[in-house]
């Protein structure tokens, strides 16, 4: 999705409603979109900013028809938040606008993976992902950052470099957020092909197989997900734990980073062309 038309877009929309901008952003998101704005509620400082942004997800979200593949608005605004501060303060991919989400939060029996193209506004996929064997069983609901925990690690990754290993072709992550994924790549927590992520699994034992800690996939994905993923793009993986957080969801310089001159203010007369911020 080009930002800058879309920033326009939205502008336009909204200079015939001058008073709405200045007083109450949030009423007219929450109007514009009940359903899946309203998980987008923590504070951005600037109205401007927190309209374009939260319009911006929303209509990424909406367009990629995610909520119909089962991924929570909650949890999307999340992952691309921290997506957005990732690519203001990390060394991404900048060839690609891929996001991966996995979200915990779901049984193992449901497909709870999503490779989202963000500049596209598309669902690449949405498959099932395996949890640690510590985290528990159709449920993930134990996590660690601790060497053979065998527990699953939640929090941002950027991806790393593909090798062959015991479990054929798999990729490497860098855990991103000290305390809850950070050593990750020394506790070999890698995606990686398993026997045991398949339909077959869920009708013998109604749930998928486990890792050691992995978010092990299936394994006729396996080479087309991580060449897709390889070399620095965004994982992130959701799950319950009260003491998670992550420098990452910082909406202000999220919100930044898509429209850093959302505050310029506009030229008071002349044609609606020159209001529009560009």
């Amino acid at each position: 999705m080009n930002k800058n038309f879309f920033k326009k877009s939205i502008l336009i929309s909204l200079a015939f409603s001058l008073t709405i901008i200045s007083k109450n952003f949030y009423s007219y998101t929450n109007h514009s979109s009940k359903n899946t704005i309203a998980a987008f509620n923590h504070k951005v400082n600037s109205p401007i900013e927190k309209v374009l942004y939260a319009a911006y997800l929303t209509n990424i979200y909406q367009t990629a028809n995610l909520y119909a593949s089962g991924l929570s608005a909650d949890v999307f605004y999340k992952a691309a938040t921290g997506f957005y501060n990732l690519k203001k303060t990390a060394n991404l991919n900048h060839d690609k606008s891929i996001l991966t989400i996995v979200d915990f939060n779901q049984p193992s029996h449901t497909k709870r993976m999503w490779i989202v193209d963000l500049q596209k506004s598309t669902l690449i996929l949405n498959t099932w992902v395996a949890h640690g064997q510590g985290s528990g069983d159709d449920m993930a609901s134990l996590f660690s950052n601790i060497d053979s925990s065998h527990q699953s690690s939640l929090g941002f990754y950027l991806t790393g470099e593909i090798y062959t290993g015991k479990h054929g072709s798999s990729l490497r992550l860098d855990g991103l957020d000290a305390n809850f994924n950070s050593n990750a790549r020394q506790r070999d927590i890698v995606i990686h092909g398993a026997p045991y992520v398949s339909q077959q699994t869920i009708n013998n034992i109604g749930r998928l197989g486990r890792s050691f800690g992995c978010p092990a996939v299936a394994p006729e994905l396996t080479y087309s997900i991580i060449n897709l993923l390889k070399d620095k793009t965004v994982l992130f993986i959701n799950g319950s734990d009260s003491k998670y957080n992550s420098k990452y969801l910082d909406q202000n310089i999220a919100a930044n980073y898509l429209f850093p001159n959302a505050n310029k203010p506009a030229p008071v007369q002349g044609t609606l062309n020159n209001a529009i911020i560009h």
